[in-house]
């Protein structure tokens, strides 16, 4: 038996190798490979196109949500900032309506953190999340040490919230951003991954097609016969699918509206800077120095505002109108502060009235968070209407791979079975 197996094996090589030598085994051979290299084709096709649209659902589901929420955070917590500034400035006891903003901006930044790190499997992310949750307590004492010292008319105060300011405007704010831009930056990959050409899947298809060009001259050769009907259907199929995915993809990079996500990078930017030169705008009322360099800070983030609208929106928008009405508030601002009449400039900052900074910058808050949401709306129907337009190509692709392979069988056994 041990020496009988070894020559069994040699006999079949043997066999083998003068069976490739025929006619019959050279055909069998090139439809074996044809076959086979459709079916690797298809499940190459299937997994790639699959894959675009797991991307699709990952940017509604996962990726959108969460730089929607980073940019949130930025804002919740500018707007906590702002707020117990405002709070400050109200004089012993605040408003109950600037303790519920001050305790809601600190609730929204909570719900916003907790969201825009759900998943966060990068250590980026983690670092800037950690950071941001062991400065945020610190953070909100100074702000409750100000506050205590301010009712008691204690100046001390004063050195608690600028403290608290410093904190929030150099780190806490500063880790904010960097999280949106990693979001933000994720995004964008996630719809390259849509929108770009699957060019493994094209070069697979491609070289099913070079390959039944090939397996026709073979065919060729062997049977004498110029066209074989079933390597023809199945090259048919394969340039089927072909121009199936390109058009699909063509479709998809349409539908993908990447002047949209620039566009709520833009808005975020906006808003974000509105926040910080709010922040100043009130600080300085605190402070109660030299206007010079506060105002260079306070302009320079109101120039990046500018710019970002300039880009984004409509001179004659509602967000474009606020922004110049907010500049006009501040103007005045600014001329009761130098005119000493610094009563006036407080109640300028913080009032209620229609023509004060407080109200101006609200209502330009409102109308840029009303632009971001239009524009979000914008960024998930086109990935949306890109993964439609790629919906029933995974399944489409395969199934005209399995008929490429069918039809490569059933056209090439009529001539097989003449040599047998």
């Amino acid at each position: 038996m041990r020496s009988r197996l070894p020559a069994t094996i040699r006999n079949a090589a043997e066999w083998t190798r003068r069976f490739a030598r025929t006619a019959p085994g050279v055909i069998s051979m090139v439809s074996a490979g044809l076959i086979i290299l459709c079916l690797i084709s298809g499940l190459i096709c299937a997994n790639q196109l699959g894959d675009k649209l797991t991307r699709r659902d990952t940017v509604l589901e996962h990726t959108e949500p969460l730089a929607n929420a980073a940019q949130r955070l930025y804002v919740a917590l500018s707007a906590a900032d702002a707020a117990a500034s405002t709070a400050f400035l109200s004089g012993g006891i605040e408003s109950t309506d600037v303790r519920t903003q001050y305790r809601q901006s600190l609730a929204d930044a909570a719900a916003a953190l907790a969201e825009a790190t759900t998943g966060a499997s990068d250590a980026n992310t983690r670092g800037i999340v950690a950071k941001i949750a062991a400065e945020l307590p610190t953070y909100t004492g100074l702000v409750e040490a100000a506050r205590a010292n301010n009712r008691q008319g204690l100046p001390v105060g004063s050195a608690y919230l600028r403290q608290a300011s410093a904190l929030m405007q150099t780190s806490i704010l500063k880790n904010a951003a960097d999280l949106q831009t990693s979001r933000l930056a994720q995004l964008r990959e996630d719809q390259r991954g849509i929108s770009g050409l699957p060019w493994l899947s094209i070069s697979a298809l491609v070289l099913v097609l070079a390959a039944c060009g090939y397996g026709s001259r073979v065919l060729l050769r062997r049977t004498n016969r110029w066209i074989n009907p079933g390597v023809a259907a199945a090259a048919g199929a394969v340039l089927l699918a072909l121009l199936w995915i390109v058009t699909a993809e063509v479709a998809a990079s349409a539908t993908i509206d990447t002047a949209a996500t620039t566009r709520f990078e833009t808005l975020s930017r906006a808003r974000l800077l509105a926040q910080q030169a709010r922040t100043e705008e009130t600080l300085l009322l605190i402070t109660r120095g030299d206007l010079t360099e506060s105002e260079k800070r306070f302009t320079t983030d109101i120039d990046g505002v500018r710019t970002a609208l300039d880009n984004a929106v409509d001179s004659n928008s509602p967000a474009a109108q606020a922004f110049t009405s907010w500049q006009d508030s501040h103007k005045k601002q600014t001329l009761a502060y130098q005119g000493n009449s610094y009563k006036d400039a407080v109640q300028q900052s913080i009032g209620t009235g229609p023509d004060t900074s407080a109200t101006r910058f609200g209502a330009l808050d409102t109308a840029l968070q009303g632009e971001l949401e239009r524009t979000r709306a914008e960024v998930r129907d086109g990935a949306d209407g890109a993964g439609d337009a790629l919906t029933l190509t995974p399944f489409g692709t395969l199934v005209l791979l399995l008929a490429a392979a069918t039809a490569i069988g059933l056209g090439v056994w009529p001539r097989l079975k003449e040599f047998l």
